[in-house]
């Protein structure tokens, strides 16, 4: 992924150069930018972003033309314009719709960089194009090439949202089957990817899956290594609910065969495979371009067939047979809401994100009353509980770690030591078969205590159009025989998380249980870090509004225009402002 820099200046030139005085300094901020932007943004693959910036310093509509066809040539995502000084607003925008784009103003006395800053801000309202404001909050010398804290942080934060949209631009949600037992987030519509986010939508009958795997088409020898993978390292764990109307060990074996296959098959009609072409399956080995995917599986699949979780939490998490490597997105029963919430947390943490079902709120009076013991610490105001037995990243365990504490890393950042943890940590039950008729596993683990996530939700609403809703919290540990309790009376086989979020004392978020009554579905998307004002920043480019957050007020970073749509109420603003410029890709 590559972002543009657009370095603008005074165009005054003469006896007296007041450009080239300023050439130095301003091309200065634009390597500085640049400097910062790659030693702190990768892409979803670990690539560093690369910054390109314009052949020239732009002082007027022919520099910014030459700078659009150069950034046009590269596939920029992204444009973040630097200046210390006044320049010719309109003359030096850059107009172009389709990607985000921000201003960074010096804030120096010498030069009125501030000046033209609210100038082209105004240009950009007036226009119809949003546009991100950074102006540093102390005043700085002239001769300061550092670039401050503050502005640094705003850089960064549109970095990391404008790649984000760089990455979904031009792919695919592969859609598996259909509406999952009436769900609503699993009716797939195409107009919300095409116009939000700038992806498609491809429609696969499940039937394909047995197809391949009826023709063998998959690559034999990487069944044979994953089969192998799997034996020695996914336990197989008790079967808690069938009795002697479960499955004998033999059955199991088959089902362990086909999930394999199942999730070798899926990983393929996403990226494709150069192995299907080789051996003569050109069509499918194009696959489907897709940045993510969903399974229906319940209950068209799931009644005779073996359940889609291993395949959902394996490929959900950061590592398989082949080693260590990039989590994809598989939303559980094809809630497509749920999947592009998965993505965009993916996409700004670089880490894996876990699907729940928002299962339980439990006050602390509650689990007092149930396991005996007074919920402390994160858990004293109680804890929402999430489960499901489908595509939890095995990472959401929290066996890896930072700085000595639970933890969720970019892939490049995870050992074999904390893979192995998160697969000791792991127990993969027998499906329930009241559930699922035709078997399969369920993966069980509980997450550790502790860890910063944050838990959003795509949501779709008639006459508005989709909005978001963000909770940072953490993990919580109830300690072993609170969490059995719990588990045994809920689910004891699918994996457990304890979600506390932070409380504000106000709206949403006034308690947990107004928490638990404001989600607007049953199921979240959950990723490491309290990220919600990336989250934020990143719905204000999609335009999509955020109607539920406990953010704080100081780091809401949207564009400046949206400050002509009110002040006192932003979460006001942000819906009209979303209404008024429509879709990214309208």
């Amino acid at each position: 992924m590559k972002l543009g820099i657009r370095p603008t200046i005074d165009g005054r030139e003469g006896s007296q150069s007041v450009r080239q005085s300023l050439e130095e300094q301003t091309m200065g901020m634009a390597q500085a930018a640049k400097a910062l932007i790659e030693a702190n943004i990768k892409d979803r693959d670990g690539n560093v972003v690369e910054c390109v910036i314009a052949d020239s310093t732009i002082a007027g509509v022919a520099e910014a033309a030459a700078c659009q066809e150069k950034f046009d040539r590269a596939g920029v995502c992204g444009t973040l314009t630097v200046t210390p000084c006044w320049c010719y607003g309109s003359e030096t925008m850059d107009m172009d719709k389709s990607t985000p784009k921000a201003i960074w103003g010096f804030n120096g006395t010498e030069r009125p960089g501030a000046v033209y800053l609210a100038a082209v801000l105004a240009a950009h309202a007036q226009k119809g194009i949003p546009a991100f404001s950074i102006y540093g909050h102390e005043v700085q010398e002239a001769d300061d090439r550092s670039i401050p804290a503050d502005v640094q942080e705003k850089i960064l934060r549109f970095a990391r949202s404008a790649v984000a949209v760089g990455e979904m631009k031009g792919k695919a949600y592969l859609s598996l089957g259909n509406v999952s037992m009436g769900i609503a987030g699993s009716i797939v519509n195409p107009e919300l990817f095409e116009k939000y986010f700038g992806m498609r939508c491809e429609y696969k009958d499940m039937s394909e899956i047995i197809r391949r795997v009826e023709k063998e088409i998959y690559n034999k020898d990487e069944f044979k290594k994953a089969l192998a993978w799997t034996k020695e390292n996914c336990k197989q764990g008790p079967d808690y609910y069938n009795g002697e109307n479960g499955k004998d060990q033999a059955g199991f074996d088959a089902d362990w065969e086909y999930s394999v296959k199942m999730a070798l098959i899926v990983k393929d009609m996403m990226d494709g495979s150069q192995h299907l072409k080789d051996i003569g399956w050109n069509e499918e080995g194009n696959g489907n371009n897709a940045i993510a995917a969903g399974f229906q599986g319940q209950r068209q699949w799931t009644d005779f067939m073996p359940n889609a979780d291993f395949l959902e939490s394996i490929l959900c998490s950061s590592f398989d047979w082949n080693g260590i490597r990039r989590p994809y997105v598989v939303a559980t029963e094809n809630d497509c809401l749920n999947g592009l919430s998965m993505l965009m947390g993916h996409l700004l943490t670089n880490s894996a994100a876990a699907f729940s079902d928002v299962r339980t709120y439990w006050s602390p009076e509650s689990l007092e009353r149930v396991t005996g013991k007074k919920p402390t610490g994160y858990a004293e105001n109680g804890i929402i509980h999430l489960i499901n037995s489908g595509a939890t990243a095995l990472d959401f365990s929290g066996q890896q770690q930072k700085d000595g504490k639970p933890a969720m890393k970019p892939y490049w950042e995870i050992s074999e030591e904390e893979e192995k943890a998160c697969l000791d940590a792991t127990q993969w039950v027998p499906g329930n078969l009241g559930y699922f008729r035709g078997g399969g596993f369920s993966s069980k683990f509980r997450t550790m205590g502790g860890m910063p996530i944050t838990m959003v939700r795509l949501n779709m609403v008639d006459g508005l159009g989709p909005v978001l809703q963000i909770a940072e919290g953490y993990t919580c540990d109830l300690g072993n025989d609170a969490a059995a309790i719990i588990e045994k009376r809920t689910d004891e086989g699918w994996p457990s998380t304890w979600f506390a979020p932070r409380l504000t004392g106000e709206g949403a978020f006034k308690d947990v249980y107004s928490v638990m009554a404001h989600w607007g579905a049953n199921h979240g998307a959950s990723v490491y870090g309290h990220v919600g004002a990336e989250f934020i920043t990143l719905a204000s480019m999609l335009r999509i509004p955020v109607n539920m957050h406990n953010v704080p007020e100081e780091n809401i970073f949207r564009p400046a225009a949206w400050n002509a749509f009110g002040t006192t109420d932003r979460e006001g603003a942000d819906y009209r402002a979303c209404t008024t410029y429509g879709p990214l890709y309208k």
